[in-house]
């Protein structure tokens, strides 16, 4: 139909062209800026994954699967988990036409560029349940690989810096050295054939070389502390190597006489060997001792904090001690030195028998202390003139063959005392025992105490008349162990055992003296 001549189309009207365009443009500007979320009107199902570290996921990422596009993350938030670490939980907006995903698919973060943008990849699975939609992905079917920007943290501003320090000096090595190179490659045949001789060597478990890292590593630990010591010799080791520059002549000269000293050191080497061998085995040694002094280094350290102290302190003492050395050093010179030690070996070598025999008279039977007690009463006895001994009761009646009797022709008994006088009997005990021997029922060392025991054993001289009771056994029968040790006067006055203290010899008979028949 045939417009007529004056009427205006819609599309004529400027105004509505414009606002036309900047509504297209506006929608146009609108998609564009969501399409990260997603585009409007596309039906999608939602997944929720857990994953231990957001790698630093943004809402808007991609979400792909075997390379094409399938979805878009649209949310991030942090979630505690089960382990007590802090992990993270995505909300992926996956598009429906990629269908469902099976149940044992897996989620993995992944690189997108070498600048730190990341997507979301998802491998799916096999099996025959799917996650419903809204559903969640568990923590152990997803994997959170090592990022780049994880890699990048370790590199501080100072490594960074040393790192482009680096690669200025490589750069410097390899400029204009190409002809260099080249040469270097050519020679490298040569090299690999000598390489694989040290290659082997290295390998051989008898080189140690991985005890020599450990070394290696040890010997760093303990230079670490005194780092600044060893700059300081780096400092003086270039000073001395400037000390060479300024003498060239000298350097040569070094240098054309090393040969000839590298051949006089290498047959020294050769000598040195059985050394090196024995110095192995001590190194093996002291490290053993090393090892067994290291709980021990709290108390050094504490004994080398205090040591400075006690080392201003023994300046003092050391020339006392000086003084001490030159009196002994004279006394040593002094020829009446040997004789006093000659006499002294032979007053120990007299006592020592006496000590065997009369120690266990205190130590066990306590007879020193009870002496002590009885001896102000044995002088107690009062008279007209003041006190006397008590040594009235020692005498008796004479009777013939009495114990006073001058010339007896046969030793005092009590069947030859007249009738009402007091008998008197010859009790010969010499060295009456303090201790049992061997043959006692507990063993030797065992107290027996016989001088203040009552009563006498009766045994008679061999020759004498059967009639008379002539006592000459020197012991009692048995342990005694009478009064002195069970019952003492004063238990306070000292203390005794029942056998001689562990340790301490001892001897029941005098030396000397021979001991009773069995």
């Amino acid at each position: 139909m045939r417009r007529r001549r004056g009427q205006q189309t819609a599309l004529a009207n400027p105004v509505l062209v414009g606002a036309v365009t900047t509504l297209v443009t506006l929608v146009a500007v609108f998609l564009a800026y969501n399409a990260n979320n997603g585009l409007p009107f596309v039906p999608v199902r939602v997944l929720h994954v857990e994953v231990a570290n957001g790698s630093n996921l943004t809402p808007g990422n991609d979400v792909r699967e075997g390379g094409f596009r399938v979805g878009v993350l649209t949310d991030v938030h942090p979630v505690p988990l089960p382990d007590g670490t802090i992990g993270a939980v995505l909300t992926l907006n996956l598009d429906k036409k990629s269908g469902l995903l099976p149940t044992d698919s897996q989620v993995e973060i992944r690189q997108r560029s070498a600048l730190g943008l990341k997507y979301v990849d998802v491998i799916r699975g096999q099996s025959r349940q799917t996650i419903v939609d809204g559903g969640t992905l568990p923590l152990a079917q997803t994997v959170v690989p090592v990022q780049f920007d994880d890699i990048f943290k370790i590199f501080d501003p100072p490594t960074r810096k040393a790192s482009q320090a680096n690669l200025v000096a490589f750069g410097d090595a390899f400029a204009g050295r190409g002809g260099a190179i080249n040469q270097a490659i050519q020679s490298l045949p040569s090299f690999f054939i000598y390489l694989s001789s040290v290659a082997r060597n290295l390998a051989d478990p008898q080189t140690q070389i991985a005890n020599f890292f450990i070394q290696l590593d040890r010997a760093a630990q303990t230079v670490a502390p005194i780092a600044a010591v060893v700059i300081s010799g780096f400092r003086d080791i270039a000073t001395t190597f400037d000390a060479i520059t300024l003498s060239p002549q000298a350097y040569q000269q070094t240098i054309q006489l090393s040969p000839s000293t590298l051949d006089v050191g290498t047959a020294s080497l050769i000598n040195q060997r059985p050394f090196l061998v024995d110095f192995a085995g001590f190194g093996r040694d002291l490290s053993a001792a090393t090892r067994e002094l290291a709980p021990t280094l709290p108390t050094i350290n504490s004994a080398l904090e205090i040591a400075p102290g006690v080392l201003r302190r023994s300046v003092s003492l050391d020339k006392h001690l000086q003084a001490v050395l030159h009196s002994l050093q004279t006394l040593a010179l002094d020829p009446n030195t040997n004789l006093a030690l000659r006499g002294l070996t032979d007053t120990v070598n007299t006592l020592n028998p006496q000590l065997k025999y009369y120690g266990p008279y205190i130590t066990v039977c306590n007879w020193l202390n009870l002496w002590v007690t009885y001896v102000p009463a044995h002088f107690a006895e009062f008279d007209t003139t003041g006190s006397a001994q008590r040594a009235l009761l020692n005498l008796a009646a004479p009777q013939p063959n009495g114990i006073g009797t001058q010339e007896s022709p046969l030793p005092a008994s009590p069947q030859d005392a007249l009738p009402g006088q007091t008998p008197q009997a010859l009790h010969g005990q010499p060295f009456a025992a303090a201790i049992t021997d061997a043959r006692g029922p507990g063993g030797a060392g065992n107290a027996d105490c016989e001088n203040g025991q009552n009563g006498y054993p009766t045994r008679l001289a061999a020759g004498v008349d059967p009639k008379r009771i002539i006592v000459s056994d020197a012991h009692n029968p048995g342990e005694a162990a009478g009064p002195v040790y069970k019952q003492p006067t004063n238990p306070s006055l000292g203390l005794f055992t029942s056998r001689v203290p562990a340790g301490e010899t001892f001897t029941r008979e005098p030396i000397g003296v021979p001991p009773p028949p069995p």
